[in-house]
């Protein structure tokens, strides 16, 4: 019998989900996974965070809790996001990233967790990058693997013919390039065998 794709959960925001005409089939999170030959489960909702609940009253804790925790364990889970979380201090979001860190693992402790932080595409606020450094921090802490879109110019400098009219999100172009990124990131991450997570 051939070998099952190796399964890999998303849970994040309107990057991760799709926002306006760009369904969840064409986001970035969809696309990685089908350029790495993996098969997606996608959580989370537009607006929502790692303590924002945006328009559907529930953090990314709650969403995994809602739509993955459930499920059987996945060879790799990536937690995206922080984009919404501006409102708060960055330490407060460290804590709530490292509750759900902790909850994943005790659910699945054999499964593989990636942290990728905010995305901003540009014109990125200054608080966004003391929220990434908390995240980072934690990552470092947790010895999880994390992506910083915030140090790559590639994305920082998206081209507006990437960008929706709102001047914030992707078009489906602006998510397969976020897409090449994800899985040229995940390809050189180091411990990583090329067949899956």
């Amino acid at each position: 019998m051939p070998q099952s794709a190796p399964v890999v959960m998303f849970v994040g925001d309107s990057f991760t989900v799709g926002s306006g005409p760009v369904p969840l089939w064409r986001t970035y999170a969809t696309e990685s996974a089908r350029l790495l030959g993996w098969q997606p489960v996608i959580a989370g909702a537009g607006g929502t965070g790692y303590l924002n609940q945006g328009r559907v009253g529930r953090t990314f804790q709650e969403s995994f809790e809602a739509e993955l925790a459930w499920r059987p364990a996945p060879d790799l889970l990536i937690i995206s996001g922080g984009h919404n979380d501006c409102p708060w201090s960055p330490e407060s979001v460290r804590r709530a990233a490292a509750s759900l860190i902790s909850e994943a693992r005790t659910h699945w402790p054999r499964t593989r967790i990636l942290m990728i932080g905010p995305i901003w595409l540009h014109d990125t606020p200054r608080k966004a990058y003391r929220l990434r450094d908390a995240l980072a921090s934690l990552a470092q802490q947790e010895t999880v693997p994390f992506l910083d879109p915030l140090a790559e110019q590639r994305i920082t400098g998206t081209p507006s013919g990437q960008l929706l009219p709102d001047g914030i999100h992707p078009t489906a172009e602006g998510h397969l390039h976020l897409a090449q990124w994800l899985a040229d990131a995940i390809g050189r991450l180091p411990g990583k065998d090329h067949q899956g997570p």
